[in-house]
């Protein structure tokens, strides 16, 4: 590297740095080198997606990090992990079915030779000499005692391996946890809100939080199918897609509940989103494949919670839990507080 390139390196990471701290960003390596390119101008893209969190001079949430720099500066091979999970899940699903399958085979084939020993038994009725008959029983007890042991040992590695197999999808339904989607809805997942509100919370910025619970969704999950249940839950994630704008995130809280962090706004125009979200859910209609009945009965219950000075993530969640309560008691599909 030249002594330019040294220089207008070392120009660089100056502006990158202030601006990191600026807007809270964590120092991490993936955050250095997603604003570093930011300050470099070199990827026209990722500066568009940045440029209005740094003109309005809002924190850029640790979601939002994570998620830019695997869409503009992650190698192919980094970006490619999520697609190899999802391969290698369903690799495990068919090796764990065809494994399944061949024990079943084995079993079966064990029992056709204890069935074909019976049969020979009656050989000696039919006309061949006994030492005819011994030598073929001699013979095929030999062969028979190689066969079962073979397949004995088969069916306990394929046994083992049902294990080994059974093992690495808790595995990997352990890796899915720490994925910062929620793969049925698209949405953020749990751990995404948590890092997010607590960085927040931590940066004394004003910001509010949304949380809804649909209604009777587990009515509508017992009357129809699960399958219905999350087209429902896909539906809804659509809509609050559709509000999520000015730097609101939406986020999958758990089942049926969902969360809207929407920073630097005070209660009445956060209340406002809400509201325009709860209508919008109203309005949603799915259709069940299986009866072909259609379902538009769908609502939800909103609490809304400005954050207070100084006030912990875990209290400001408490409120507005406690708000989407009320809004059950109330009587469901409404927003509180009024």
């Amino acid at each position: 590297m030249s002594q330019d390139d040294i220089a207008k390196a070392t120009h660089i990471l100056k502006q990158t740095v202030p601006l990191m701290m600026q807007h809270k960003v964590a120092a991490t390596p993936p955050n250095y080198a997603l604003w570093y390119t930011y300050v470099e101008q070199s990827n026209p893209d990722l500066n568009s997606s940045l440029d209005s969190i740094v003109k309005e001079k809002k924190p850029c949430t640790p979601s939002t990090n994570e998620t830019l720099y695997k869409q503009y500066i992650a190698g192919t091979q980094e970006t490619s992990f999520d697609e190899l999970k999802r391969n290698l899940e369903l690799m495990v699903a068919e090796l764990s079915s065809t494994m399944n399958t061949t024990l079943l085979d084995s079993s079966d084939f064990s029992q056709k030779i204890d069935t074909s020993f019976a049969q020979l038994e009656r050989v000696e009725n039919e006309g061949l000499s006994m030492d005819q008959v011994m030598d073929t029983v001699r013979l095929l007890v030999k062969e028979s005692k190689s066969i079962r042991h073979s397949t004995s040992f088969f069916t306990s590695q394929l046994n083992n391996a049902t294990s080994e197999i059974a093992k690495l999808k808790q595995q990997l339904q352990e890796v899915q946890k720490d994925a910062l989607f929620d793969a049925l809805s698209g949405l953020y997942n749990r751990r995404a809100f948590d890092k997010d509100i607590q960085m927040l919370c931590a940066s004394g910025d004003a910001f509010s939080l949304v949380l809804l619970d649909l209604d009777h969704f587990k009515k509508l999950n017992d009357d129809y199918s699960h399958l219905l249940g999350d087209a429902v839950i896909r539906a809804v994630a659509n809509r609050l897609k559709a509000v999520s704008r000015e730097g609101i995130s939406a986020y999958r809280y758990g089942g049926e509940e969902f969360a809207l962090i929407v920073p630097d706004k005070d209660l009445r125009i956060a209340r406002h989103y809400a509201e325009t979200a709860r209508r919008s859910i109203e309005k949603i209609a799915v259709k069940d494949k299986q009866s072909g009945r259609s379902v538009s009965s769908i609502t939800a219950s909103f609490g809304v919670a400005e954050i207070d000075e100084k006030e912990s993530a875990l209290s400001l969640i408490g409120r507005a839990d406690k708000l989407l309560y009320e809004a059950k008691q109330l009587g469901r599909n409404r927003v509180m507080p009024l």
